[in-house]
């Protein structure tokens, strides 16, 4: 028997790579930017597994156009660009790398609120300079943490901040009872933790009952004083309602890993702000991290392709028995 056909809409990590090549003839766009849907479409007319990385759109018509299409590998835990209930509908199986970058995606996310309360990053540009003035920030030690979504990431987080002497509320779906004997954490309703958090924390999934939930609103709610931080999904805020708010100083700051639209351009105005920091989308980005994930990717197309049980599968009525 040959191998499996497999097509990937971007590069992975050598060791990954070479394992998948074992046993598969791969097709890889290595083009600028992101595979264009009617190449993906026509690659994928004859392949038996799709390694998805970089927030490709999968839908109905993408799927219609695989017909031997066994199984759906993405190398992320976000899925908001991709259709689950056509995967299901059509029989696919369709996995993510959950768990693998948490601690990773929660160092960032801690990183990007420390940095901001003490003006790190300003610090060292003003040093380029040759400018030792001060850079005044503010105490982490004491203050609330506001966490809007307590998953694993959340708790991470909240381990975190802890550690630094912070307070701990948070807002969730659902009670995190584990979480509040651990970490003294305090369940808040989603208003009441705008009205209290001195900082709050975005890690919800996107979706669309919570695609725009920090808008203008939302921002009035906070303290001035309040510090922002958004390493989730850029979606989850209303950017024009954020630049307002940082710009009439309704709040005090916005550190942000995502953005929307992301990549923000260059010349953006939330950019042309002295009250943002805002990073490439890099909550996941070590090198220890980025390699599990790929290694888990490899593993569950791998699996899929041999209609084997895959490790991690979000469609799990649909996963081979």
């Amino acid at each position: 028997m040959g191998k499996y056909k497999v097509v990937m809409s971007g590069k992975t990590w050598p060791n990954a790579y070479e394992k998948l090549a074992e046993h598969c003839d791969i097709q890889m766009w290595e083009g600028e930017g992101k595979i264009p849907q009617e190449t993906l479409r026509d690659w994928l007319r004859d392949a038996d597994g799709f390694f998805n990385i970089g927030h490709i759109t999968v839908d109905e018509e993408l799927l219609e156009a695989a017909p031997n299409l066994r199984v759906i590998s993405q190398s992320g835990v976000g899925y908001d660009s991709v259709d689950v209930e056509a995967c299901t509908k059509k029989g696919v199986p369709f996995s993510n790398t959950p768990g693998v970058l948490v601690e990773a995606t929660a160092d960032l996310t801690f990183g990007l609120l420390l940095s901001a309360a003490r003006r790190i990053h300003e610090g060292y540009e003003k040093v380029k300079q040759g400018n030792w003035e001060t850079v005044f920030g503010v105490d982490l030690f004491g203050k609330t943490l506001g966490i809007v979504g307590m998953g694993d990431i959340g708790s991470a987080v909240a381990r975190r901040a802890k550690a630094s002497g912070m307070n701990i509320v948070y807002h969730n779906r659902s009670r995190k009872h584990e979480a509040e004997k651990e970490l003294d954490a305090v369940y808040l309703s989603f208003e009441e933790l705008l009205h209290t958090a001195d900082c709050i924390v975005c890690l919800v999934p996107l979706s669309d009952e919570s695609k725009g939930m920090f808008g203008e609103a939302e921002f009035k709610t906070m303290k001035n004083s309040a510090y922002f931080v958004n390493a989730a999904r850029g979606g989850l805020v209303d950017t024009e309602a954020l630049y307002e708010a940082l710009e009439n100083e309704e709040i005090a700051y916005a550190a942000l890993d995502v953005t929307d639209p992301e990549p923000l351009p260059a010349d953006h105005k939330l950019l042309q702000l002295s009250n943002v920091l805002v990073t490439p989308h890099i909550g996941s980005a070590t090198y220890e991290t980025r390699n599990r994930m790929a290694d888990l990717a490899v593993q569950n197309l791998l699996l899929g392709l041999e209609k084997k049980p895959l490790v991690t599968c979000v469609n799990e009525e649909v996963n081979y028995k």
